[in-house]
């Protein structure tokens, strides 16, 4: 019975992956879409190659960061099987509804946060506040704020470097060299959404088996995690999300080829290199304020400032929301299993 429990969480887990690719597709193609780069059937086999690929050299760090860097995992585990698959049950469940809710609306929240609303919301109930890694929990909480304004200080920095580079050189010849160029940006923040993103999974399946069945081996992360949550979230960046690709790609701002290539390779650098340092931050946040600082290179009143506050609305409650529904859930969950035995 236990074994067949921890399959069923494991499958969710890769579900929320899945929908995690469906729901953030439009990060990775949003701009190479709007600047008519790629069509959109092209852009997403493209992001979604990329987003596999970086299997083979994101590294593991977000992984571990967010199996032990927001749940107490040892006493997660000493509180038994039971606790272990109830918490990462109603966590991956309000992370789920909350991104499903975002997608519906076409506001481009962050699947990374709504994940660690999850996680907190789901733990209180079993472990009380003490369950909770506070050290790690601040540290994502301040790259709400933090990786977007990083993505912000290098999409402008690369659209005014890029800027003055060319700024000798014939419109028309500008343009065709930034659509070259857009494959590669687009490939880089592919690869980076990969890298950041899959490894939330790959922490949360380790938590699971080294909370149960495994519990008597050290927690790692074994090949196969990496493999299956990079299949899965490639397949739901495939499969897109159309309705957030129409704001990220046009509601924020009119981007043009050069415009698109800083954006995304500002994204992308940004995202890799707080990769490489544990930090799971939000690929959405990131590639926004990317978007953002590209388009104030042209002034302020190119950004469409009432887009860019719905999203930033949705950033703030993307964690408190995703708790409450693992709260509930949890709440449901437990219920269900006392009435049933």
């Amino acid at each position: 019975m236990l074994l067949f429990a921890v399959i069923a969480i494991v499958a969710v887990a890769l579900i929320f992956d899945f929908i995690n690719g469906f729901h953030d597709a439009a990060n990775s193609i949003a701009t190479v879409v709007s600047t008519r780069v790629l069509s959109p059937n092209l852009a997403v086999a493209w992001a979604a190659f990329f987003n596999f690929i970086a299997a083979f050299g994101g590294g593991v760090q977000v992984a571990n960061t967010v199996g032990k860097g927001i749940i107490d995992f040892e006493m997660l585990k000493a509180a038994g099987p039971h606790a272990v698959l109830m918490v990462i049950f109603s966590a991956l469940m309000g992370a789920i509804v909350w991104n499903l809710l975002t997608w519906w609306w076409g506001l481009p929240s962050s699947s990374s946060h709504a994940l660690a609303g999850g996680m907190i919301g789901a733990t209180v109930p079993v472990l009380g506040f003490k369950g909770l890694v506070g050290s790690g929990i601040a540290k994502i909480a301040a790259f709400i704020v933090l990786s977007p304004l990083l993505g912000l200080v290098l999409g402008t920095a690369m659209m005014l470097g890029s800027i003055w580079t060319v700024r000798k050189q014939m419109p028309m010849k500008v343009d065709s060299w930034f659509r070259r160029l857009q494959l590669v940006s687009s490939a880089i923040f592919s690869f980076s959404h990969g890298t950041n993103d899959a490894q939330k999974v790959m922490g949360i399946i380790a938590v699971v088996l080294f909370g149960t069945i495994w519990k008597d081996r050290p927690f790692h992360i074994d090949w196969w995690m990496i493999i299956s949550c990079h299949t899965a979230i490639a397949l739901g960046t495939f499969f897109g999300g159309w309705r957030i690709v129409r704001t990220m790609g046009h509601s924020l701002t009119k981007l043009a080829p050069i415009g698109g290539f800083c954006a995304e390779t500002g994204g992308g650098v940004t995202i890799i290199a707080l990769a490489k340092l544990g930090i799971p931050v939000s690929t959405t946040h990131t590639i926004t304020g990317a978007i953002v600082g590209v388009g104030t290179t042209k002034g302020w009143q190119a950004v469409r400032w009432g887009t860019a506050g719905r999203i930033i609305w949705a950033w703030v409650f993307t964690i408190p929301a995703a708790a409450l529904v693992a709260v509930l859930v949890y709440a449901i969950t437990r219920g269900l299993v006392g009435l049933l035995g």
